[in-house]
């Protein structure tokens, strides 16, 4: 019985659930890391899966992947490797081999292990284990340390047992077979001692329209469970991670949220905070997409979408709305990001608040559409025709979505630019543990509004407030102030078309300006860990926070001095960057590009002196690199 054995605690786990595209993994794994957060646990997630729609069945390229790391603790990224891993078929075994520590889990199905399912995932031999050298006696491979289990693969959730678990169902075979991963999901609940109650729930939810296909799942999900429950799945013992944080500012409503999701919501409090009507005009695009579905959903909000014909028309709507008097917005990737460039310079000369969501993927061109890079930095600060000056902000983490988009419709409205957030498909596909917060807790949003005082003073649409550089925002309908703008140079002083030399000049050095001033009213950068003595400096910027931190922090535990400088605010910079940078002999900037982040930083800072870390796989930071890399860094 499982309450005979005994069970042990652990700070941390990741479990990485993998299959075909076909068998469910992402609806596992996300059941499971929310009946995680439910019992408040931290959470970081993080889906893998493929560009196709549906590969060939139990093909290496077809694997879809779902990782989850859980801790009793702050957790900060989804884990370089699995404690756990749920492989399917032997096409996600072969895949996921290189997640796998020296002594993980593997939990398969062994009904999928036939001789023609291992010729489709390329197999050469039909011992899968053997040849991929899991389980090896001569290195102990196959001993997982961190959970004391020592048997290497638990062949449990089989598509046989799903098939006696309802054989009275009347559901058809191909239904029957798609339960499975539910069987799995029971068994790793079991083993980590995850009550089923929420899941149950969840599942209802899911297939509300369905109950027949609830209650199908939620039998094998429960069978599942049972089998471990009842053969003790040849484990000595089970396992718990207890939440531990009791800091009273912790306490608050909880729920999982993805970056996506966060940043819809995050547009949502900044257009009530404003007062206004939020809209959003938008193409689906891999990985965006998910916050145009989100924002539909709330009508009830006052919120506007439209699903338009192309990227170049989402951008455009979104401008026209801004000048009608509403916050315009428009979502994309990176590719649509190129495709909206000529609408956002035109946003640019009229000055109209306009917020960009770019959630960076693998490119250039169609490139890796399902996979993350932060390869748009460049494009964002200048990929425009033209002296085109606007605001770029990156979000750090799934939960700091919400505070970025927030943050930058507040610049958008009081500065009157364009300004593009950039996130990335880690940070807006993966989730994390988010406390509900107040809006009242949020600053207020003030547009610079036209007064009816300025008509006496002789107002012309392109007028400014002298201390901003901001000009007025007259939305039209307001008495006294009709007005047109458009793509044209305008005259400083009278708002007229103008193609003198001399007004072009000022005009542009007006623009940039206003952006300049922005940065007075940043937070200034921030300096984590051993700030005053580091003897290396990590410079980052956006999704890699977390990576980036649990590196800094293992390696002040190994007695090196380091410290961590993240960017959030990139065009312009904090006020005291340079000032910042300056205190460090020895820097280090780390991004998933060529060194985009490095070079903007040698643009702004002359004379400065960095060196760089650059990956661009498509895949998350890893911690442990990271560390032998910069422990070099510092010995030469």
């Amino acid at each position: 019985m499982a309450d005979e054995k005994l069970v042990k605690e652990l700070e941390d786990v990741v479990i990485r659930f993998s299959g075909d595209s076909g068998d469910g993994m992402q609806l596992a794994g996300n059941i499971f890391s929310t009946v995680s957060a439910v019992l408040g646990n931290d959470i970081s997630t993080f889906p893998d899966y493929p560009a196709e729609i549906r590969a060939p069945q139990g093909t290496i390229s077809g694997v879809s992947g779902y990782q989850v790391h859980i801790g009793a603790h702050k957790v900060f990224t989804s884990g370089d490797k699995c404690h756990v891993l749920v492989a399917m078929n032997p096409a996600a075994l072969k895949v996921n081999t290189k997640h796998l520590t020296p002594r993980s889990i593997i939990i398969t199905d062994s009904d999928s292990f036939t001789k023609k399912d291992l010729e489709k995932a390329l197999y050469t031999t039909d011992d899968a284990i053997k040849e991929l050298g899991i389980n090896n006696p001569k290195t102990k491979d196959f001993i997982c340390a961190q959970l004391d289990i020592n048997e290497p693969v638990l062949a449990g959730p089989r598509a046989s047992m799903c098939e006696e678990s309802l054989k009275d169902s009347g559901l058809d075979n191909k239904s029957l077979l798609r339960c499975k991963n539910m069987f799995a999901l029971g068994l790793v609940c079991w083993l980590f001692n995850r009550p089923l109650e929420h899941a149950e729930h969840m599942l209802r939810e899911k297939f509300a329209k369905k109950p027949e296909i609830a209650e199908a799942n939620i039998k094998v999900l429960n069978d599942g469970y049972n089998y471990g429950h009842n053969t003790h799945a040849s484990v000595p013992n089970t396992y718990r991670v207890e939440a531990h944080d009791h800091d009273q500012n912790l306490k608050g409503v909880y729920r999982d949220v993805s970056g996506n999701m966060a940043t819809a919501y995050g547009l949502v409090a900044a257009a009530e905070k404003a007062g206004l009507q939020l809209y959003l005009g938008s193409y689906p695009i891999t990985p965006a997409t998910d916050i145009l579905h989100e924002l539909s959903k709330l009508k009830n909000l006052g919120v506007v979408t439209v699903q338009c014909e192309d990227e170049i028309s989402g951008c455009c709507n979104a401008i026209g709305a801004s000048f009608a008097g509403s916050l315009g917005v428009t979502s994309t990737s990176g590719p649509g990001l190129c495709l909206k460039s000529e609408a956002i310079n035109l946003a640019v000369i009229a000055e109209l608040p306009l917020v960009v969501v770019d959630v960076q993927r693998g490119g250039p061109s169609t490139g890796m559409p399902t996979k993350s890079e932060q390869t748009d930095l460049l494009q964002a600060v200048f990929g425009r025709n033209g002296e085109s000056p606007l605001v770029v902000i990156a979000a750090t983490s799934p939960t700091n979505c919400f505070d970025s988009a927030y943050m930058a419709c507040k610049i958008a409205l009081e500065h009157m630019t364009p300004v593009i957030l950039l996130t990335d498909g880690y940070i807006a596909n993966g989730s994390a543990s988010w406390k509900i917060p107040s809006l009242a807790d949020y600053p207020e949003i003030k547009p610079n509004y036209v007064t009816k005082d300025l008509l006496e003073k002789g107002w012309k649409p392109y007028f400014r407030n002298e201390e901003t550089m901001v000009r007025y925002w007259a939305v039209p309908g307001t008495e006294g102030f009709m007005h047109r703008l458009g793509g044209l140079e305008k005259d400083y002083n009278t708002s007229v078309i103008s193609t003198d030399s001399t007004n072009h000049q000022k005009m542009t050095v007006t623009r940039q300006e206003k952006i300049n001033r922005i940065a007075a009213s940043l937070p200034p950068l921030e300096v984590l860990g051993d700030k005053d003595d580091a003897d290396l400096l990590i410079v980052g910027w956006g999704g890699t926070f977390g990576h980036l931190y649990d590196t800094m922090q293992q390696m002040r535990q190994n007695g090196k001095k380091v410290a961590l400088a993240h960017f959030q605010y990139i065009n312009p910079l904090p006020a005291n960057t340079a000032e910042v940078l300056r205190r460090y002999k020895k820097i280090v900037v780390a991004e998933q590009n060529m060194g985009q982040f490095a070079g903007l930083l040698r643009m702004r800072i002359p004379g400065i002196e960095l060196k760089q870390f650059n990956r661009v796989k498509g895949q998350p930071f890893n911690v442990l690199r990271l560390i032998e890399i910069f422990t070099k860094m510092m010995e030469e």
